[in-house]
């Protein structure tokens, strides 16, 4: 398996011993959100946005690696702007984003992994879940109903069947990570307190309101099972070849720039190179740029 070198900042440990409850603190100084501090933390994505560009170039060329960039969250914590915001600039011809929601009748006729796995990207691309088969082992154990569908095997009213698709997503993301694919998870951990502000801007705003679900707000009476269910996944699957982040939600400025950091570092850390022409090529460069001079 390749050796990638993970950021430690907001890095879920590997150990299980991951808690909700101190999982939100944001530095002192990023707390504040007056208009200076968020113009130094965008100003300061804006060259993020520069560096991330350049790294994926040389992942497209090097053509050996794939990166996966996973986002869960809560409604609102604000995961379709921060993968807009962070990977502003980056060529589109070198990163593909997918969005999974309620799965088709196809869907339901494979196992959970299928969808996604026909989804991921490949050699020298970024490819971007806006949700995943995380939905898996946490919307539909808040609403276990929805399992109903997938003709299953195994009850799953029990412990056994939740361990057992833990087993599969560790064993999945082994397999992509010996095979080539680096996978980052991000939980946009945004607070109780901070979904309701934005729900009530989503109504207030006219241009917000087409953002706004009453089935969010039905989900949000859920919202201690759904924490129970993410404290659960977080130990269960942050692991060294494919490890979580929690970055905190509340402050979207500095959530973004933690991602777009997280990446950057990731990448930076990763063997990857442009390649060398070959040398039967190399050696024909004068020949060939003589032909072209010439040219009428």
């Amino acid at each position: 398996m390749p050796h990638i070198h993970f950021p430690d900042h907001y890095k879920v440990p590997f150990d299980g011993s991951f808690l909700l409850s101190n999982s939100s603190s944001v530095p002192e100084a990023d707390i504040d959100d007056n208009a200076i501090q968020k113009k130094s933390l965008k100003k300061a994505l804006q060259k993020a946005n520069d560096r991330l560009y350049e790294l994926q170039r040389v992942l497209y060329a090097h053509n050996r690696y794939s990166l996966l960039l996973i986002f869960q969250a809560m409604d609102a914590a604000g995961k379709d702007s921060t993968i807009r915001t962070v990977m502003r600039g980056v060529n589109p011809a070198g990163c593909q984003v997918f969005s999974f929601k309620q799965p088709s009748s196809e869907e339901l006729d494979h196992d959970f992994l299928w969808r996604s796995a026909r989804r991921l990207p490949e050699r020298g691309r970024i490819g971007i879940f806006n949700r995943s088969y995380y939905e898996e082992v946490l919307v539909v154990r808040v609403h276990p109903e929805y399992l109903g569908n997938q003709n299953l095997l195994q009850t799953p009213d029990t412990e056994e069947f939740w361990q057992h698709r833990f087993d599969s997503i560790r064993d999945h993301e082994k397999h992509l990570a010996r095979n080539g694919t680096v996978i980052i998870k991000f939980w946009l951990n945004v607070s109780k307190d901070e979904q309701k502000k934005r729900f009530i801007e989503r109504l207030d705003n006219p241009e917000k309101n087409w953002k706004f679900s009453s089935s969010d707000v039905k989900e949000r009476q859920h919202w201690d099972k759904y924490m129970d269910c993410y404290q659960s996944l977080l130990n269960e699957t942050s692991r060294a070849h494919a490890p979580w982040y929690a970055i905190p939600a509340d402050n979207k400025p500095y959530m973004r720039l933690q991602v777009a950091k997280t990446i950057i570092e990731t990448l930076e850390s990763m063997d990857v190179f442009y390649p060398d022409a070959e040398q039967k090529t190399v050696v024909r460069f004068d020949e060939i740029r003589k032909q072209l001079a010439t040219e009428d």
